[in-house]
């Protein structure tokens, strides 16, 4: 039977909404949120970051949440291809503990818990405790870890955080393709519209690829008539809440602005060669997900679902080809699971072709989601024993003096940003020299780590970080006349955190920086511009 509509939702157990599954829903709500509030406390409690690597990514956070309580705005005061959230989320643990070594952990703790009441609303209502725990234990800790998915055990770095939100986010979305377990109801659909429009929000607002899935994802689900009613009011809420944002925001055009200057100059689709590496990279996790799809379509027999099995791998592969992650298509793991709980449901509802086919599964599924979760749980445990030991080289900045690089059983990075330490140290002694009142500081760097670490003014109409190939090249980048604007000093690392960068910034900025800027001083490490008169 080929089908364009879902099944009436059945419960796993064969019968309505029973006063045991109601208890079973409650429950695993319940141990959901236990989850959440324990990888939160994990995040949280130790009140300090520790970093292996990236040490670079993690201060274009600390900037823009030091810019926000400096009263600057996202889009409208500095420029950034990210959502605003990128920098409100950090700028929110900040507020709440005083410390930029806390402002990382605890602004994920704030958004883990978010995730987790959204988890359990939203898996406890469409799946039993044999998928439901498993996938909701996968997709919370892939928020919570601070490492990037597909990397080793231990490299701890909060860097590019939010794409594994992202994954997150996207893996919850997949399981509204499930119909609920209970009757529909007028105050489910409001419940149901209301968790996707955080979901979408959450990413719109952050990482715009994920949202422009999400959404995809939504209009998708218009073709099921038994949730179309609660998906056109979440895509109504979603542009009603977006206009309401733009209302008080105002930097929506900027930030359109902003995403067309990273799209020139990295932007383009993936080739086939780019996409045929990364599947062979992710070979396994899609002849697994492979091996689902292919017993899910035999059971049911509807082009929906292979539809729905393409739009998970699909999607993955092209999210995770623009993001800088080799390994890990994440929304295999939650596809896995929905395509479980329909083939159990079916099972259980005494259809004939479902019944053999489906009993293997949960096993499948759980072997599928072990690895990746088991390695982000003990990722997570080392940062909070790390942090809460005091382990590790502070970062030479007052303000950073909470976050630590520490060394693992293998040297990996830890030399490369040592050393970059060392030249953070110099430059905040070399600033000394100039006088209490340096005035706004500059960095030709991939970061400024000066501003936030030394609690000076930032300057206006710059970014956070600036990556060569990424958001500038020589053909686009930010005129130097927006970005300098109110700069007094300029730093020039000799040794910098991302030489392509500096180098590149120096050719296409120095006629600029020698007009209007005469050399300072110079240390082993910096050369300082002051602005001329």
């Amino acid at each position: 039977m080929d089908s364009l509509s879902t099944p009436p939702a059945v419960s796993a157990a064969g019968h309505g909404d029973t006063v045991t599954g109601s208890r079973a829903r409650f429950g695993l709500r319940a141990v959901i949120g236990c989850i959440g509030l324990c990888l939160a406390a994990l995040l949280a409690l130790p009140g300090a970051t520790v970093t292996t690597k990236y040490v670079n990514d993690l201060f274009i956070f600390l900037d823009g949440a030091h810019r926000i309580w400096s009263g600057q705005v996202p889009n409208v005061d500095f420029l950034t291809s990210l959502g605003p959230l990128a920098f409100y989320i950090p700028a929110a643990g900040y507020g709440l503990t005083g410390s930029m070594g806390a402002a990382m952990p605890v602004g994920m703790a704030l958004v883990v818990l978010l995730l987790a009441v959204v988890a359990g609303e939203v898996i406890a209502s469409r799946m039993g405790w044999i998928v439901g725990l498993p996938l909701a234990l996968f997709l919370l800790l892939i928020a919570a870890v601070p490492a990037n998915p597909g990397e080793w055990i231990g490299e701890l770095s909060f860097a590019m955080f939010y794409n594994r939100m992202g994954w997150a986010a996207l893996g919850l979305m997949l399981v509204f393709y499930l119909p609920r377990r209970s009757s529909r109801s007028r105050s489910n659909d409001m419940i149901d519209a209301a968790c996707a429009t955080v979901l979408v929000l959450l990413m719109l607002y952050t990482k715009i690829t994920y949202a422009l899935v999400e959404i995809a994802f939504l209009v998708f689900l218009l073709s099921d008539h038994h949730q179309r009613r609660w998906v056109a009011l979440a895509l109504a809420t979603i542009a009603i809440c977006a206009l309401c944002v733009e209302f008080f925001w105002r930097g929506s055009l900027s930030h359109l602005a902003d995403l067309r200057l990273a799209g020139e100059v990295s932007g383009g689709l993936p080739s086939v060669e780019v996409l045929a590496n990364v599947a062979l990279k992710n070979l396994a996790d899609i002849a697994v997900f492979g091996l689902f799809s292919v017993l899910f379509i035999i059971a049911t027999r509807r082009f929906r679902d292979l539809l729905f099995a393409g739009f998970c791998a699909a999607t993955g592969l092209l999210i995770i080809e623009q993001n800088f992650q080799i390994v890990g298509i994440l929304t295999l793991g939650a596809g896995a699971a929905v395509i479980t709980e329909t083939l159990l449901r079916q099972r259980h509802s005494a259809t004939a072709t479902a019944a053999p086919v489906g009993v293997g599964l949960p096993l499948l599924l759980v072997l599928l989601l072990l690895p990746p979760s088991a390695s982000h749980a003990t990722t997570l445990a080392m940062h909070a024993f790390l942090a809460a030991s005091g382990k590790g080289d502070a970062v030479p900045l007052p303000q950073f003096s909470a976050i630590r690089l520490v060394p693992m059983w293998s040297e990996g990075q830890f030399g490369y940003f040592r050393r970059y330490n060392e030249t953070l140290a110099e430059g905040k002694a070399a600033l000394a020299t100039l006088g209490p009142d340096v005035g706004h500081v500059a960095v030709l760097d991939f970061v400024n780590p000066f501003s936030a670490g030394l609690n000076l003014a930032p300057p206006r109409g710059d970014s956070p970080w600036y990556h060569w190939g990424r958001t500038l090249n020589p053909e686009h980048h930010p005129d130097a006349a927006v970005i300098f604007a109110d700069v007094e000093l300029i730093l020039d690392p000799k040794v910098p955190i991302e030489p392509w960068t500096t180098g590149g910034m120096r050719e296409i900025y120095r006629s600029y920086i020698d007009s209007h800027y005469r050399l300072e001083t110079e240390t082993a490490d910096w050369r300082i511009y002051r602005r001329l008169p």
